[in-house]
């Protein structure tokens, strides 16, 4: 434990850091400076450091709670509530014109910006009526939400206005906010969900007409087909998604809205016209029920290959790279793994890297994939393992790049870059405050942009910065790891946990690797250094390792054509 006033510096600098992320490395020099020394004893003694220390944990829960509410400020600001709508939805001035509009109510409504609201497929009496109701909101501050029922003037359909005051702060003009029950179908997604559920034109159809809150006999009547033909078809729909109800089918039906129509586009947008083309997420249902994304480019009947894309979550690759995977007749099958983007988190009392290698195999029994090779980063080393120890005949065999093989000891802490070691570290010596480590640190990337917090984390490594120079590279690593960081995602809970995971020793699950394993391991690797490399070599020397000079943590990006060629021989024929 630290002392008196040691732990009252700490406790300053946790508070600091709740309210003004921008102190985080203040922070970490400072607690760095104090957590050394005790390391190197714990290890020694059997002991933990800090983690025994009740008082400084009573204040991280505390400023815990501060840090919460800037980290819902960070997520909201300068975010449009139409953002946030799956069904149509716009913004109307006070000249009663369109100011702007999400993607629902361009498809189901025909709306545009600048357009007047006598174009909404209304009649032109429920129009005056909208109008009234949103002139009634503008003037005062505080005034009640108006619902509204009108009748489609295409249909005889009901649709729901809901029309209510928004204020968008810093003294902007307010907008009132009008939002429907029309349901935007994304174009992509009918092609997504054939792809992803082998379901047949006449049944996306179907389940489109669910989501769109038609009844089976309206359904019957629109497709002129009997009750018991459309009955029979949603039994094939549960089969084929594995949902167990219609409830559960619209469900992932609604989720899978709002990532195939958009996240990828906002998400492309935000990178600039990126060389990127945009990739449909694919969900499935876990026989636990929770959903599991992944994404998948390359050849689509190509030799398998299963991408573990580290905890920052970088799932995609450079456009070079992603082509030349398409070129060499490999399918590459990105998975977004638990708590990352919309893939729900394990339960808290399963085995995170067990729980994810059982993930692994479900993923590859949906898809009909007897065998595969997998290529992993960093620590998802032992999600790789964990499948192959799982299901021995699964894998082929796993390529590591700059992989993370299990610390033994605080002095290999030592070794690492500071962000590295005050994060993993203290995952192993002190797991009870690391949610709050973590936590803070993401809202500083949030704060400063993940492209800066980036470079400040690897300063250690010039191999890395100049790696993360190269801009197709960049924007393959800000796009890719938005699922673990991004407009619409924050793993950081299950990003904290996958470091104790990290932490924990799974030697014996390398020593009991049952696949053949090569690994090349990057010099200038700031979380698994050239020296600690060489010190395990001996501790695994079933292992195919090879340091590469002059490479870091990013060694895929750097040298992905030699990593390529080098898994030939790997995957499946």
């Amino acid at each position: 434990m630290a002392k008196p006033d040691e732990t009252s510096e700490i406790i300053e600098r946790i508070y600091d850091v709740a309210v003004d992320p921008s102190r985080y490395e203040a922070m970490l020099d400072i607690w760095e400076q104090r957590l050394s020394v005790l390391r190197l004893k714990a290890d020694e003694e059997a002991s933990l450091p800090i983690a025994a220390d009740t008082g400084i944990e009573a204040h991280l829960e505390r400023a815990d709670i501060f840090l919460q509410r800037l980290f819902d400020l960070q997520a909201d600001a300068g975010r449009s509530p139409l953002d946030l709508e799956a069904k149509a939805a716009f913004l109307v001035d006070q000249a009663l014109r369109i100011d702007s509009v999400n993607e629902a109510a361009r498809a189901t409504l025909g709306l545009a910006p600048g357009r007047a609201l006598d174009g909404l497929p209304l009649h032109s009496e429920d129009v005056a009526k909208l109008k009234a109701a949103i002139r009634r909101q503008l003037p005062a501050k505080t005034p009640e939400p108006t619902l509204l029922r009108f009748t489609s003037a295409n249909s005889d359909r009901s649709i729901l206005f809901h029309v209510a005051l928004y204020l968008p702060g810093n003294g902007q003009t307010p907008f009132v906010l009008v939002r429907t029950t029309e349901l935007g179908w994304p174009a992509h997604l009918s092609k997504t969900m054939r792809e992803a559920f082998n379901l047949t034109a006449a049944e996306v159809e179907v389940v489109r007409a669910l989501a769109e809150g038609r009844s089976l006999r309206e359904i019957s009547e629109e497709r002129g087909r009997s009750l018991a033909t459309v009955r029979t078809q949603i039994s094939a729909i549960l089969a084929k998604t594995e949902t167990h109800s219609q409830t559960e089918l619209i469900r992932l039906t609604l989720g899978l809205m709002d990532v195939v129509g958009t996240i990828p586009a906002s998400r492309n947008g935000a990178l600039g016209a990126s060389t990127l083309l945009p990739i449909p997420f694919r969900s499935r249902l876990t026989p636990d029920g929770r959903r599991s994304d992944w994404i998948e480019f390359g050849d689509p009947g190509g030799r398998p290959l299963l991408f573990l894309p580290l905890d920052y979550g970088m799932i995609r690759w450079s456009r070079q790279a992603e082509i030349a995977a398409e070129q060499r007749g490999i399918r590459v099958i990105s998975v977004v793994r638990p708590g990352y983007g919309f893939s729900a988190p394990l339960p808290s009392k399963v085995s995170y890297r067990d729980g994810v290698g059982s993930d692994l195999r479900g993923l590859l029994d949906h898809l009909g994939i007897a065998k595969a090779a997998a290529l992993v980063l960093g620590a998802d080393l032992r999600f790789a393992m964990a499948l192959a120890r799982l299901d021995p005949a699964r894998l082929t065999g796993i390529f590591g790049c700059s992989a993370a093989l299990p610390v033994v000891n605080a002095r290999q802490y030592e070794r690492m870059g500071k962000w590295h070691r005050f994060i993993l570290a203290n995952a192993r010596y002190a797991p009870r405050i690391l949610p709050f480590l973590v936590r803070s640190g993401f809202a500083l990337a949030r704060s400063v942009g993940k492209e800066s917090f980036f470079r400040s984390v690897n300063a250690s490594s010039p191999a890395d910065l100049r790696t993360f120079s190269d801009p197709d590279i960049r924007a393959a690593i800000l796009l890719g790891s938005d699922i673990c960081l991004g407009p619409e995602h924050s793993a950081h809970d299950v990003f904290a946990r996958e470091c104790i995971d990290s932490e924990n020793d799974w030697a014996d699950l390398v020593r009991a690797c049952p696949v053949p394993v090569r690994l090349l391991q990057g010099a200038e690797d700031p979380q698994t250094p050239a020296q600690t490399v060489r010190e395990l070599m001996p501790v695994f020397p079933h292992l195919d390792i090879e340091i590469v000079e002059d490479a870091g943590q990013l060694l895929f990006f750097q040298h992905w054509p030699r990593v390529l060629d080098e898994l030939e021989t790997m995957l499946p024929r």
